[in-house]
């Protein structure tokens, strides 16, 4: 009997092993994952709105249909990033990605706390390069430090009604990403 129920546990223990290391292992090896979804759809660098999910078809799972959404494909690789959003009547968010998917930073209307979302996008070592006089952070400029050279950046804008979805639409329109080469 003990043999039994040490064979038991030994197969418990091996199948909880093997789980725990294909979960972990599942986000680097999948192939179809939001960067990969949208380098068909959005051009690097610039700013592109996505389609309203509908039942039957959707360009990233679990989209909410009351937000008008846009994305930018981001690569610091050749220079920052500046990044500006007008914040709409009900609610936008800002939200930064890695390549793998890793959230790193986000934003809202609440916290910007003025009519639009500024900021500049750079990686660690960008942003040790910028001149001492550029570096001053102030209300005006925020600097957000990328973990990855590449990325994605999603904007959502809220609407609460139906009717004000062209609203929410306009705003994510309006938002803008382009690149911009580093300071000499």
């Amino acid at each position: 009997m003990v043999r039994l129920m040490l064979w038991i546990f030994g197969a418990v223990l091996l199948s909880g092993i093997v789980h725990l290391s294909t979960v972990l292992a599942m986000p680097q090896t999948a192939t179809q994952d939001a960067y990969s979804r949208l380098a068909r759809l959005a051009p690097v660098n610039a700013l592109t709105p996505l389609a309203a999910p509908t039942a039957a078809d959707a360009t990233m799972p679990f989209m909410d249909p009351a937000f008008a959404v846009a994305v930018c494909r981001y690569d610091l690789s050749a220079g920052t990033l500046k990044f500006v959003a007008p914040v709409s009547q009900a609610y936008t968010s800002v939200t930064f990605y890695t390549r793998n998917s890793v959230s790193y930073y986000a934003i809202n209307d609440r916290a910007a706390g003025r009519r639009t979302i500024e900021l500049d996008l750079m990686t660690l070592q960008q942003h040790a390069q910028l001149p001492p006089q550029e570096d001053v952070t102030n209300a005006d400029r925020l600097i957000i430090e990328s973990p990855t050279t590449t990325g994605l950046i999603v904007v959502r804008a809220l609407a609460p009604e139906p009717g004000l979805m062209a609203m929410a639409r306009r705003t994510v329109a309006d938002a803008r990403c382009r690149a911009e080469p580093l300071p000499q």
